[in-house]
């Protein structure tokens, strides 16, 4: 048995066992246990470093150790208390440690402490305890746990570029801040609260940052200035681009009319025919909305503000800006008119069939059903209802026009990457509307310069905007004045906060494989040691 001991401690597995006399090994449990002891003859103190060979007493030590074939290993050491042979110092007797295998009051090897951290790390509980368990390390969720929080960390390294965004620990209640250096791509630091305070405590313990990158909050920039004055603030081209993405979105909701072409106007049908093409009378809410845009307008002429028109119609004061705002009805009626509807795509088939007589809604459920239709038989009986009755709007024989998101991501894409029929449906509806067509080249201009980090023109971009006639477009450009010199150098200069949204997207991961449970420090642990 001393031989196969022997065998085992010098082959790979154990070789951290090198210092230790293994005298048997037993099979029992589904565990292995190592009986051994310690081979040196004395210890020093670990107080006052004096060696001594005198033996106060013995123990013995249960220590678990990494798992061998799957199997949980258990080492029963046999642990000498020795007396200190220095009369000056405060231990009377203190007990031998094997290096790099035990540890004051560790109930685990120093390699199965390492491996189990590394394990939490990845895994955090429940996913770590399952592989531990696995490889033969039976352990508790909770004692992984301990074991990231009680990992170190390494020594603060300097950084010069930083990059800094805001993230959700329970999102609408409490966030964080979150510290990248953007040299190295690592994440180097987790702070709780997304204020200027905070980030400008944390910045004045490292004056040796010169770039900070961010986004355009405006407590990052307050606490960047007063954290660390001699940094060059750097707004971040990806928030740019979505800002300016979202306003595009909302000026277009308003310029809904230019999607579709103008209606082709055809000879009259004869009244006695059944056919879909008679014009049926439209809509409650389109007459309710024409109204209403009249009497907007009609004060506005009179002189009235739109907080007075809100409350001498009756309206919220978003309506009446809608409606104030709006170039002409057609503008607030398209998004009605042009509602999404589940049977669109067989819109010009059911007309062609009712014109023909079919009547039946059911028999033209089964018919669109086989032709791809995937939605319910009520749907089709409420599309056809209006034109029994005789109410609602005049059926569209044209093609859907497209929506508003979608035109709005035609404008925002890069021309290159932008398919040819979009790119034909976007070049048409610009030649039709002019409006749709200033945004566009305003769009265009501003991923030139963007591209291009041609900041010098952002003021010149910024004053034809604002001088412009859509509202929305003009306040996004006003409010790029109130921090215009980090928005000129994030389009002037290379740095980017692209590293910094990565590192938010595998923190996410992470906090979600904890279902979003661990508190601050555990979730700092495992984003900043992750390498």
């Amino acid at each position: 048995m001393i031989i196969a001991a022997v065998c085992i401690v010098d082959c790979v597995v154990l070789s951290h066992l090198v210092g230790v006399v293994v005298e048997r090994i037993e099979w029992a449990d589904d565990e292995v246990r190592l009986i051994a002891r310690q081979g040196d003859t004395g210890g020093s103190c670990p107080t006052c470093g004096q060696y001594s060979a005198r033996v106060h007493g013995r123990y013995w030590r249960r220590v678990r150790d990494v798992g061998v074939s799957a199997r949980p290993v258990v080492i029963e050491l046999q642990v000498r208390r020795f007396r200190c042979m220095n009369a000056g110092c405060p231990a009377r007797t203190f007990a031998e440690q094997v290096p790099q295998v035990t540890r004051p009051y560790g109930r685990y090897t120093c390699g199965l402490e390492k491996m189990l951290g590394s394990i939490g790390l990845e895994l955090a509980g429940r996913a770590g305890v399952r592989l531990a368990a696995a490889v033969g390390v039976p352990v508790g969720r909770d004692t992984l746990l301990r074991r990231v929080r009680s990992l170190p960390e390494g020594p603060a390294q300097p950084i010069e570029i930083l990059g800094v965004d805001d993230f959700a620990l329970r999102r609408g209640r409490r966030y964080g801040t979150v510290m990248v250096d953007l040299a190295t791509h690592r994440v180097v630091d987790m702070i709780a609260g997304r204020d200027g305070e905070g980030l400008a405590s944390w910045l004045r313990e490292r004056p040796e940052i010169t770039v900070i990158c961010r986004d355009r909050a405006g407590g990052y920039g307050e606490g960047a200035r007063t954290g660390a004055p001699q940094a060059i603030q750097v707004a971040d081209r990806f928030h740019l681009w979505q800002n300016l993405g979202q306003a595009v979105e909302k000026t277009l909701t308003g310029l809904q009319a230019g999607f579709s072409p103008p209606p082709v106007t055809s000879a009259p049908a004869d009244p006695a025919s059944p056919s879909i093409t008679n014009p049926l009378p439209e809509k409650k809410i389109v007459t309710r909305l024409r109204t209403q845009y009249a009497a907007v307008h009609e004060l506005r002429q009179q002189g009235m503000n739109k907080t007075a028109i809100a409350r001498r119609l009756g309206l919220h004061q978003a309506t009446v800006r809608k409606l104030a705002d709006a170039r002409t009805v057609d503008d607030v009626l398209a998004k009605t008119l042009q509602r999404a509807h589940l049977v669109d795509d067989h819109i010009a088939y059911l007309h062609e069939r009712w014109n023909n007589g079919e009547r039946n809604a059911t028999q033209l459920f089964r018919e669109i059903t086989a032709r791809g239709y995937q939605g319910g038989e009520l749907a089709v009986q409420r599309y056809l209802r209006q034109f029994r009755r005789g109410r609602g709007t005049a059926p569209r024989t044209g093609p859907k026009p497209p929506a508003v998101r979608e035109v709005a991501s035609w404008i925002m894409a890069d021309p290159a990457h932008l398919a040819e029929t979009s790119k034909a449906h976007l070049t048409a509806i610009c030649r039709r509307d002019a409006d749709i067509h200033r945004v566009a080249t305003y769009v265009t201009a501003f991923a030139k310069m963007m591209m291009s980090l041609q900041g010098e023109h952002l003021d010149t971009w910024i004053t034809a905007v604002e001088a412009d006639t859509m509202p929305t477009l003009a306040s996004f450009a006003r409010n790029m004045r109130r921090d215009i010199d980090a928005i000129r150098n994030g389009l002037t200069l290379r740095y980017s906060s692209g590293p910094v949204e990565g590192s938010i997207n595998r923190l996410k991961m992470i906090k979600r494989q904890m279902f979003g449970r661990a508190n601050l420090d555990l979730l700092r642990k495992r984003v900043v040691l992750r390498h």
